[in-house]
């Protein structure tokens, strides 16, 4: 019996007031406190395929955020993943994974006699092929002697000639292109001593392109020195990976390593949600205790608060908190625990003043989660919290529901089933409501 607009009011308070204890809950951490990171990071994994080698993994992690850590000029810190690639193979165990400066590329040489590994490298990103150019339309020409023919090949050779010419000139010796590249051009640029890429990955190219700080080549006639950037290339043979960076690399790779494609696609998912949170973490500059201490605690705090909201308003807010205490009884119920038990366990703990007071689900007791490293972003759970008032609030704010109904034009004998059908289906939405 209380109207949905209180039930909204009490809702949009209760989720001001929790993202508000939140903040005064939360611990600040900066991005030099590697142990707490470390434990954002393996608390994200934990449950998912990643978690077996988490240890690992969450300092690989940590790692990979502070490479694309900067402080902003107001003191903040910035994590840009832009600069951030995860290259997977198959083959060997998760823990031979590894965090390398630049980037990975795994291609192959077009040609066996082009260099494998390039010290001092002058790297051009190219989207264009170096191939004979094709006719826009559909052409047919008519060849009347060896002659003419002789001198659509040679034509053909010149055009290549010309295409790794301008490449040679401009001082290039490494190029990553991202189209095909002609037998022909290939035998050129080898006896030039070039190492060329072909078919590389758009991703992988925009990446070298924030690696090597370089543009990316759209026309080979307007190429100029500029165009180039420094870097090393070096060749891994057993692996067929070559190992790209430049003097200024502001990019790392994190190259993840699994058993079967099956593995290592699981194990991805997971370092990519932890990388997301540790970075998250970094950039705000605040953690929570896990395992639902912050949700027993902030349920406790609301009601207390509920009894300063006047109107019906107030049992919208204790129904806030009630909601709240969900997410420590699912936790309870998936380890196999009693929830009620635990969860009157819980609120006493926080009763008593532990605000860190949350589930272990492996011994099935009420301890310190934030002492046990079970560690959890602040922003994320603000978020979630202000996510779910507002999906709550939109449902309520439906008025009506239209039932479709049978809208079929199988009437009962009568012309214009149709119609009927549709009729059918108000009637069904009047019984319904």
């Amino acid at each position: 019996d209380i109207h949905p607009t209180a039930v909204i009011k009490g809702f949009h308070l209760a989720s001001e007031q929790a993202r508000g204890e939140v903040d005064a809950i939360a611990e600040t951490v900066s991005p030099e406190d590697r142990d707490t990171l470390i434990k954002v990071a393996e608390t994200s994994m934990t449950g998912k395929s990643s978690e077996l080698n988490k240890e690992l993994l969450a300092e690989l992690i940590v790692d990979t955020v502070a490479g694309v850590t900067v402080e902003a000029d107001d003191g903040s810190y910035v994590v840009d993943l832009e600069f951030v690639n995860i290259e997977t193979q198959t083959g060997q165990a998760a823990a031979q994974s590894e965090l390398l400066n630049g980037a990975v590329i795994d291609k192959d040489p077009v040609h066996d006699d082009m260099p494998a590994d390039v010290e001092d490298a002058t790297v051009l990103l190219l989207n264009e092929p170096i191939e004979v150019e094709s006719a826009d339309v559909d052409t047919q020409v008519n060849i009347e002697s060896p002659d003419q023919l002789q001198m659509f090949l040679d034509q053909e050779e010149k055009q290549l000639r010309e295409k790794v010419d301008q490449i040679t000139d401009v001082g290039a010796n490494v190029v990553f292109c991202q189209k095909g590249i002609d037998d022909l051009a290939q035998h050129y640029l080898a006896k030039e001593g070039i190492l060329a890429v072909r078919r590389t990955k758009k991703s992988d190219l925009s990446f070298l392109k924030n690696v090597l700080g370089a543009p990316i080549v759209t026309d080979l006639d307007s190429l100029t020195a500029e165009d180039l950037a420094v870097g090393s290339i070096e060749r891994d043979e057993e692996e067929g990976l070559f190992y790209v960076e430049g003097d200024d690399a502001h990019g790392v790779t994190l190259l993840l390593y699994g058993t079967t494609d099956h593995v290592v696609d699981e194990l991805e998912r997971g370092i990519n949600d932890a990388i997301d949170v540790v970075a998250t973490t970094v950039s705000d500059g605040r953690t929570l205790p896990g395992g639902g201490a912050v949700e027993v605690e902030i349920a406790r705090r609301l009601r207390d608060y509920a009894d300063s909201v006047e109107g019906r308003e107030q049992l919208a807010v204790e129904a806030f908190a009630d909601s709240l205490e969900l997410i420590p009884r699912v936790l309870a119920e998936n380890a196999g625990l009693d929830s009620i038990d635990l969860l009157v366990d819980l609120r006493a703990a926080h009763e008593a003043g532990d605000a860190n007071a949350g589930l272990n689900v492996f011994s099935g007791e009420v301890e310190d989660t934030a002492e046990a490293g079970v560690v959890e972003t602040a922003q994320a759970k603000e978020q979630a919290i202000s996510s779910a008032a507002e999906a709550a609030n939109l449902v309520l704010k439906i008025d009506d529901i239209s039932s479709a109904g049978d809208l079929s034009t199988a009437g009962d004998g009568d012309e214009g089933g149709a119609p009927g059908g549709g009729m059918g289906g108000m009637g069904g939405m009047g019984g319904a409501m």
